[in-house]
């Protein structure tokens, strides 16, 4: 299903394409397609629609009928900025996880620049790597920075980079101001530019690190970036996998439980099972939950939940024991609980490599903690909060495959828990902060 076809109870609870800004202005809908102009699209006939930090508009994709129209290849991103404030706007559809985070840096160390140029113009360009198609795991890793090329739609940029190059010849060399022509050509520059020595036009900092991130290529595929070595996870089929630079390249199965755990462990990226943590953030309680729910799901597809609560939570797994056992998780969790109420921590060693991403959490204060939490949700995929959180293309894909009366669970589960008060529970649950 396409984003187009998503439900309404998703939208009309902004669990998709939430906190977007509303563009109806019509001097910046006539700016937005100026920019589509310039990359070879049609022009917008809405009147009002939502972009997020990136420029990208879900009701412009719909129209258009391509949710790649910003992303044609899925790498080279486009971006439309319109305003200063979109850095404050989450980014919703994209084909690398830290597309993101490199317009929240560009944004942010060109402040001075976007504030000036969108009082005037639009700014757009493209997220420039070094690969203009990826047909292999070896292009994506060829790209170890982004450089942003940007442009305005009345060349405003262009412009004001004319006007301070006459303003240093003006400087420099003594009889420039007998240049009668020079002089008018830099009056007519800066009824456009303003004083650009009070007004940074140019962007000081366009070039930007490619660091740990997910991707949508080949099926969705991990990139961890460490001081000696490269760390790939994803699905063994997908082009290029072990084909090159053992040496500096390691690449780990999605599917190896084992090798995954090992590997987020010994790089200190996760938090192992600890009284100091566990105990205080209702970790295991929340996924105990979640797996008795997904077993309800399996078993009753079509129950109706709207009511549920833990005395009926409880009563179901009563009666429900010998599912519960089969399953395994659930007992395993209560058990878990006890050995680190005892001893303090939890022996993982003794834990079955797939029932450990049920008792971790990436260590909060590691750069890639986002990152490493969405991994784990790829292996605990019954706790849809945390898919939710931290891996929405995985949350919507698996919510396609729900049934109505689930669908409408999730919603009111996800609205009386993490919607409530987003940051305290990412801070309870998993020690984040921002």
């Amino acid at each position: 299903m396409t984003p187009a076809g998503k439900p309404d109870l998703l939208r009309d609870n902004e669990l998709i394409y939430g906190r977007l800004l509303v563009i109806d202005e019509p001097h910046l809908i006539q700016r937005y397609n100026k920019a589509l102009a310039a990359f070879g699209l049609e022009p917008t006939k809405l009147e009002s629609f939502q972009i997020d930090r990136t420029g990208f508009s879900p009701e412009v994709a719909e129209e258009c009928g391509d949710y790649n129209y910003l992303d044609p290849d899925e790498v080279n991103r486009r971006f439309i900025i319109l305003t200063p404030s979109q850095i404050d706007l989450p980014v919703v559809h994209t084909a690398f996880s830290n597309t993101s985070q490199l317009m929240f840096e560009f944004m942010s160390r060109n402040q001075r620049a976007i504030d000036a140029l969108t009082i005037k113009d639009v700014i757009y360009g493209e997220i420039e790597d070094s690969v203009s198609k990826v047909n292999d795991i070896e292009d994506l890793l060829s790209i170890s920075q982004v450089e942003f090329k940007v442009l305005s739609a009345e060349d405003v940029l262009g412009k004001a980079a004319e006007l301070g190059k006459l303003v240093d010849r003006l400087r420099q060399e003594p009889d420039a101001w007998r240049d009668s022509a020079m002089l008018t050509r830099m009056v007519e520059l800066a009824k456009v530019c303003g004083d650009i020595r009070e007004n940074a036009l140019v962007p000081d900092q366009v070039i930007f690190r490619h660091n740990a991130y997910w991707t949508s290529h080949f099926g969705g595929l991990y990139v961890f970036v460490d001081t000696d070595m490269t760390t790939v996870i994803s699905d063994p089929a997908a082009p290029g996998f072990r084909r090159s630079r053992p040496w500096q390249v390691s690449y780990i199965s999605i599917r190896d439980a084992d090798r995954v755990f090992k590997f987020l462990a010994s790089t200190g990226r996760v938090e192992l099972p600890r009284a100091s943590w566990v105990e205080t953030s209702g970790y295991l309680e929340h996924r105990a939950e979640m797996v008795v729910r997904a077993l309800i799901r399996d078993a009753e597809p079509d129950r109706n939940l709207t009511d549920v609560d833990k005395v009926w939570l409880q009563t179901w797994i009563q009666s429900h024991a010998e599912l519960i056992t089969r399953d395994g998780n659930f007992p395993f969790l209560n058990a878990a609980k006890r050995e680190i109420a005892q001893l303090g921590r939890l022996k993982i060693e003794d834990v079955a490599p797939s029932q450990r991403f049920l008792v971790i959490r990436a260590k909060p204060d590691h750069p890639d903690a986002w990152l490493t939490n969405q991994l784990i949700s790829d292996f605990v995929p019954s706790d849809f909060v945390s898919r939710y959180i931290f891996n929405k293309q995985g949350f919507y894909k698996d919510y396609d495959g729900f049934s109505e009366a689930w669908r409408s669970h999730v919603v009111d589960v996800l609205k009386s828990t993490y919607l409530k008060d987003k940051v305290a529970f990412r801070t309870r649950l998993y020690g984040l902060t921002d």
